[in-house]
């Protein structure tokens, strides 16, 4: 059964992290400048892990609060959510990171264009600028996101109440090492908003395809192996 009320809570949900994500960007890069500093690293990582842990909270008994279109795919792939939801929730995700976007990109034109609008730049210096060093990271940093998504608020024997603070911390951690070396997108809808806001599409394809392989293969192993496991046991 599809559930427009889901879709539109993952809108909602997408909006606040592309908003207040970019935002903290575009603040760190205002405070900070627009070079890597500690102070802005630290800065973004709480912004985005905030948005996320606190939209978990908020939309995860309606939507199961993906916000994300690789979470969804590997919601789909586990067979945890039917086709047509799995594509309702991508595109209403969609919408929300464009609507966010643009919203950040009519509040501070000039001092959001300076970096883009939150965009990520590709990978930086430190990995060569190498596409292909760059798709491994986004690839590896959302096998964990993914895994625990799957462990905390999937899993039957997770702790109750920890989830959100456990996804919005795992979000911390990821940002903080990766935004140095990829800007840290593991969403492609986080991408995208911003990417078409300020038109900068630089190696636009690695925050597509890293964070969706990644997602897959984390939700495979998560699932099959320790999921299904504790739901055939719960169910005996």
């Amino acid at each position: 059964m599809v559930n427009g009320r889901s879709w539109f809570a993952e809108s909602i949900a997408t909006f606040c992290l592309v908003f207040f994500g970019p935002l903290s960007v575009v603040m760190a890069a205002a405070a900070f400048g627009t070079g890597l500093t500690i102070e802005g690293i630290i800065m973004i990582s709480i912004g985005h892990g905030a948005a996320i842990g606190l939209m978990v909270y908020a939309f995860g008994h309606v939507s199961g609060a993906h916000i994300n279109p690789a979470v969804t795919i590997a919601m789909l792939v586990t067979r945890r959510i039917g086709i047509k939801d799995g594509i309702g929730y991508i595109v209403f995700q969609i919408i929300g990171a464009i609507i966010a976007a643009f919203s950040l990109k009519a509040i501070l034109p000039e001092l959001g264009a300076k970096v883009n609008y939150g965009t990520q730049g590709g990978p930086s210096a430190l990995l060569n600028n190498s596409a292909m060093s760059g798709f491994a990271v986004e690839v590896i940093l959302t096998f964990f996101l993914v895994t625990v998504i799957f462990m905390t608020a999937v899993h039957k024997k997770a702790a109750a109440g920890m989830h959100g603070l456990a996804i919005g911390g795992m979000i911390f951690l990821l940002h903080l090492v990766g935004v140095p070396l990829t800007g840290a997108s593991m969403n492609p809808a986080r991408t995208l908003g911003p990417a078409i806001a300020s038109g900068y599409w630089d190696f636009h394809w690695i925050y597509w395809a890293g964070p969706i392989i990644g997602a897959i293969i984390a939700g495979l192993i998560m699932n099959y192996i320790f999921v299904k496991k504790a739901e055939t046991e719960q169910s005996a």
